[in-house]
């Protein structure tokens, strides 16, 4: 008998496989939805883009912080995050959190 048959046998084996594949599957969920919660409005030529990033809640120190490593975090309002100076190539990873609701150019005057 071969050790993968074996393995699968296990309860605490399939259970681990199982675990396993259900976080790739999210993964792989996070990273398929990320482009489509990036504004049209955002295509262009520039090199880096500000943007208003929108959450389903109250943005607390975590998200902000979280969002730094992107751009200079220029305030927050209500649900969201104003994200200034990303870079083009870093949008999906602004994107990508299951947290993030959209991702668009900054409203000005708002």
């Amino acid at each position: 008998m071969s050790l993968a048959a074996e393995v699968l046998r296990s309860n605490k084996a399939r259970f681990v496989v199982g675990v396993v594949a259900a976080w790739l599957g999210f993964q792989l969920w996070l990273t398929v939805a990320a482009p489509g919660k990036i504004s049209p409005q955002l295509a262009g030529t520039s090199e880096k883009v500000n943007v208003q990033i929108e959450l389903p809640f109250t943005p607390e120190r975590f998200h902000v912080l979280a969002f730094q490593q992107y751009g200079r975090v220029s305030g927050t309002e209500g649900h969201s995050i104003e994200l200034r100076g990303v870079k083009r190539t870093d949008l999906n990873a602004v994107a990508r959190p299951y947290w993030v609701t959209s991702v668009g150019p900054i409203k000005e005057g708002g």
